[in-house]
């Protein structure tokens, strides 16, 4: 079967040629061309015949195979027309694929026609996703109400690796907050970029994300919480002090120096730290003193 895969270089070339595929710099688009990869991937994502299995962005279609080799069933979202006449022959062979022309941002999968999704014995999300938009995908998946167990993604490493930071690097930020609060995360592998059409200037990494069942930390707002790690993080060499008494744009610049004062030592933190020196916990506690001021 390998040698017929759309993730082989010559099948790709040829899928290519047969349609005059130019590729899209302004969506990302860069396809993989090393079945190892995907299976590796598959393997990561720990499908099989009871998992159904959602995906960002098919492309032709070479993880869509793969995942429809492995998986009870397949529903792929593709925001590029083009595709969707190639995917409907690349995919040909497999009768449990279903690929909707859709933006993700887009979807809502609180609605009647996705309710399915939401009875399914196993849920998870896979996809190659472009770099550019990669961060607004993720989170707009865990805020979602879809019952997925896990994310599987391909993403730039270097965002990867902000993603599983520890606290005190410096690729720890305020997203490294938001992901972790609500998942387990994990680098499955690096990617090379060698293994792509066309090459991308960076490497990339596989990403688990493992839904927590309750999160790292409660509060009252979560996007409120989010804004205030976001604003901490305003200027990474500042203090947090200075990043706070200097809030733009966020209900955080309504306190004055005084209550921002009277909160900090609430929370038994001081305010020459820096943003990435503090946990989650920290930043919990920071917020609690903060409302309750």
């Amino acid at each position: 079967m390998n040698h017929k895969l759309i993730s082989t270089p010559t099948r790709t070339a040829a899928i290519m040629k047969k349609y005059d595929i130019k590729m899209k710099k302004s969506l990302g688009q860069n396809f993989l061309v090393e079945p190892q990869i995907l299976d590796k991937m598959i393997h990561a994502a720990e499908i099989d015949d009871t998992t159904t299995v959602i995906e960002i962005g098919p492309g032709i279609g070479a993880l869509t195979e793969v995942l429809a080799l492995n998986a009870k069933r397949v529903l792929g979202f593709e925001i590029d027309q083009r595709f969707i006449e190639i995917l409907k022959d690349t995919l040909s062979p497999y009768d449990n694929v279903q690929v909707i022309h859709q933006d993700i941002l887009d979807v809502d999968f609180g609605g009647d026609e996705l309710a399915w999704l939401h009875q399914e014995e196993r849920l998870v999300v896979v996809a190659n996703l472009p770099y550019y938009i990669t961060t607004p995908i993720i989170m707009n998946l865990m805020k979602s109400r879809l019952p997925f167990e896990r994310l599987t993604m391909m993403m730039q490493k270097e965002v990867a690796e902000r993603m599983t930071a520890e606290v005190g690097t410096k690729q720890y930020s305020s997203l490294t907050i938001a992901i972790q609060n609500y998942m387990e995360s994990n680098i499955a592998m690096i990617v090379p970029k060698t293994v792509f059409i066309p090459r991308p200037n960076v490497d990339s990494a596989v990403l688990n994300l493992t839904k927590r069942e309750q999160p790292l930390v409660e509060v009252d707002s979560p996007d409120a919480f989010e804004e205030l790690v976001q604003t901490a993080f305003t200027q990474r060499r500042k203090t947090l002090w200075n990043n706070l008494r200097n809030a733009k744009n966020s209900w955080v610049e309504e306190y004055t120096d005084e209550q921002l004062q009277l909160a900090l030592e609430t929370a038994e933190i001081e305010g020459s730290r820096r943003g990435e020196t503090l946990t989650i916990d920290e930043y919990a506690k920071l917020y609690r003193s903060l409302k309750n001021d």
